[in-house]
């Protein structure tokens, strides 16, 4: 399954990473902020499901999950946060996101979110 992680925090990007590319049947593609995410959908997607910092920069709100949308031929793509408030969760789940995830959840949890996501279903 072929994972992108855009982040523009370092520490948190590469953490992500690391925790997913333990998991054998996962590879993992990362980005620092939304034109870099959106090359890397171009030139390495589809993705089974990518996963977008809502704060990062060039994400221009829930219009970079629409674009991000569109260039991953309607795969999941789902939201990052650490500070997004409840409406925007739900905003961004009513636009199509195939989850919210805070980032303060287990790494376990995420690992078992991805799938979950990448198998179609909405994780909030």
């Amino acid at each position: 399954m072929k994972v992108l992680i855009a982040d523009d925090h370092e520490l948190v990007r590469d953490t992500l990473c690391a925790f997913i590319e333990r998991e054998p049947d996962l590879s993992v593609s990362a980005a620092s902020d939304f034109p870099g995410a959106a090359r890397l959908i171009e030139k390495e997607g589809p993705f089974d499901l990518v996963l977008l910092d809502y704060n990062m920069p060039g994400m221009d709100g829930l219009d970079g999950l629409a674009r991000a949308r569109e260039l991953n031929f309607n795969n999941p793509v789902a939201i990052l946060s650490g500070t997004a408030p409840r409406s925007i969760a739900e905003a961004a789940l009513a636009a199509g996101a195939a989850g919210f995830l805070p980032k303060n959840m287990a790494a376990k949890s995420l690992i078992h979110a991805i799938r979950f996501m990448a198998a179609g279903e909405q994780y909030a």
